[in-house]
């Protein structure tokens, strides 16, 4: 593997015509010789010279040559300098011994091909140990196996087609001990001969990276467990199961975006208020990270406890605002809190700055709420409205965070769109909904926000489900008769609607005794609702006073107080709550048997 016969010229190097390929040096002007301190190049040797020359020519003698570039003993050499231009930098010449010299203390492994089939003209030592030493003028296919199994050749023919350098990162070299990683660097050279025109061929040089490797593959292993703690800490925070309304159908979906182990400030949340009616939340704190994490925990304990209260949306919305600016001033966050009310075949609701419900009719139709929407919470000394719209049987509504329909290049108004489109066109299930709004906004593992969907679906009830869903109203107007005539009624309506003796009985008590406290501690306008479903019995009491009744402990001698423990006492739920026209209303539940 000696060197002695070759010489390369780098890529972009000029080849000076009238020395390059010279068998013979050309003579030394005595000017040179003269000249104090300098060494005669003629007697230096190849390594000397390159020394002298700093290795690739920083001087060039009187001619415009370099100095010592023709010594006689060496006639081949490799060139540098601007290529083609009169007055780029001049031209040097390191000899064949020296290239062998240079490449020889090179650590890292480098390989000298030439012609079409990149014959082998030189390996160094460093080479030699990585795959063996090699023999020269065998093509690479035989002589360097290596190479062709690292997919190098096709690159090696392209830089020699297109006189470009070419690198391939990162590529398994398999060794006794241990496999390494090495980075392989193909540049063109051209080879001339003594006596032969230029031939092209490729210089081959491999860094070794198996450090840096092995540090990427464990920072990306410490990444992926961090983002699968960041990730299981989120779901953690997410309702574990929904809970599952009487009259409502509901299923959500979250997805976190992107590959940071950064967790979001998604959440949804679904909670039973009792009466049949059921409240849907669903907000997103603003930015990433642990801390964007430990606000929305504490938004959604929050909006429970306050939930639990039955109080009206905009109220909800209200405590929560005041609550995040008491957590984090600079945390902002947007929510919406809808109630659902199967009695009055309503959906009211109230939005902090967030994206509006997308509702699709029984008719098919689908459109956006436009109702109020207040600012952000945590923005504090802003009020917070209500509205409500129909939301009867077949209704079907979504409720999202940006993260599904916000891109970078589009307006949110284009994804609200396509939205709209899938609710559109979707008779589903709200689990297929869900699904189904993903595939159509484009949301793929990849996605670079957090992306949190709620659906919920208000079925129309068919077949034998439809006689287990009834509902009877009387309104009352007080006095002595409100009493019994509501025993008579709700005895009525129970008994029609096939309960048992004993749970008509408890029906037609718990009734009786709401209305017996209405008409001593309410007003007009009076009302009486029974509501069965397929799993409870609701009676229900309205009237005009905004005074809530609360259970009190009753002792032996007392004449009054009883109804409300009474009821509590029987009923397998009991609450009330204030009515956003004013007024109140009591209610009462009973958990119906398996079989009906």
């Amino acid at each position: 593997m000696k060197l002695t016969r070759w010489g390369i010229r780098l890529p972009g190097a000029q080849r000076r015509a009238t020395s390059a390929a010279l068998p013979a040096a050309k003579p030394v002007p005595a000017a040179r010789e003269s000249r104090p301190g300098r060494r005669d190049t003629r007697t230096t040797s190849g390594a000397e010279h390159v020394e002298e020359k700093n290795q690739l020519g920083d001087t060039a003698g009187p001619d415009g040559t370099a100095d010592g570039a023709h010594d006689g003993d060496h006639p081949a050499g490799v060139t540098g300098g601007d290529h083609g231009g009169s007055g780029g930098a001049p031209t040097a010449f390191v000899h064949g011994p020296a290239v062998h010299e240079l490449l020889g203390q090179v650590p890292a492994p480098v390989a000298l091909v030439h012609g079409a089939d990149h014959r082998v003209a030189y390996v160094n030592d460093a080479y030699a140990t990585l795959f063996g030493p090699r023999t020269p003028g065998t093509p690479a296919r035989e002589s360097l196996a290596e190479l062709a199994e690292l997919g190098l050749v096709p690159l090696m023919d392209q830089v020699r087609r297109s006189n470009t350098s070419r690198t391939v990162k990162s590529r398994r070299v398999p060794g006794a001990q241990r496999d390494t990683f090495h980075t392989f660097t193909c540049a063109p050279v051209e080879l001339s001969v003594p006596d032969g025109p230029p031939v092209r061929g490729v210089l081959v040089f491999a860094a070794d990276v198996t450090d840096q490797v092995t540090s990427a593959e464990r920072l990306r292993e410490s990444e992926g467990q961090q983002r699968a703690t960041a990730v299981t800490l989120q779901r953690s925070l997410l309702p574990q199961e929904l809970e599952q309304p009487d009259e409502l159908r509901v299923a959500a979906t979250y997805r976190p975006g992107g590959t940071e182990a950064a967790v979001g400030g998604d959440w949804y949340d679904v909670i039973t208020l009792g009466a049949g009616r059921t409240a849907l939340v669903i907000g997103d704190v603003m930015g990433r990270g642990v801390r964007a994490a430990a606000v929305m925990g504490q938004l959604r304990t929050a909006v429970r406890a306050y939930a639990r209260l039955d109080l009206p949306p905009n109220e909800v919305v209200q405590l929560l605002d005041g609550l995040a600016s008491e957590i984090d001033a600079s945390q902002i966050a947007t929510c919406v809190y809808a109630v659902h009310d199967p009695s009055e075949d309503t959906l009211s609701y109230a939005s902090a700055g967030h994206l509006p419900i997308i509702v699709r009719r029984p008719d098919g139709t689908v459109h956006r709420t436009e109702g109020p929407t207040g600012p952000p919470l945590g923005t504090g000394g802003w009020g917070h409205e209500s509205a409500a719209i129909p939301f009867p049987p077949g209704s079907t509504a979504v409720l999202c965070t940006d993260g599904l329909v916000e891109r970078r290049d589009a307006d949110i108004d284009h994804g609200l769109d396509v939205m709209e489109e899938a609710l559109a066109a979707a008779a589903d299930s709200p689990q297929i909904l869900c699904d189904r709004l993903l595939r159509a906004l484009g949301i793929t593992d990849g996605h670079d926000d957090d992306v949190a969907v709620l659906a919920f679906v208000r079925p129309e009830p068919e077949g034998e489900d439809a006689g287990l869903f009834r509902a009877a109203a009387l309104d009352l107007h007080g006095g002595i008769e409100a009493t019994p005539r509501a025993r008579a009624f709700a005895g009525g309506v129970l008994s029609s609607w096939r309960f048992s003796d004993e749970l008509r009985d408890l029906g037609v008590l718990t009734a009786s005794e709401l209305v017996a406290n209405s008409v001593v501690h309410g007003k007009a306008p009076m009302r009486l609702r029974l509501r069965r479903t397929d799993r409870r019995l609701i009676i229900e009491v309205t009237d005009g006073d905004e005074h809530l009744p609360r259970r009190q402990q009753v002792q032996l001698g007392d004449e009054t107080g009883r109804g409300i423990a009474l009821v509590a006492a029987v009923a397998t739920d009991w609450g009330t709550r204030r009515l956003p026209d004013g007024g109140k209303s009591v209610w009462a539940e009973f958990a119906l048997p398996a079989d009906g």
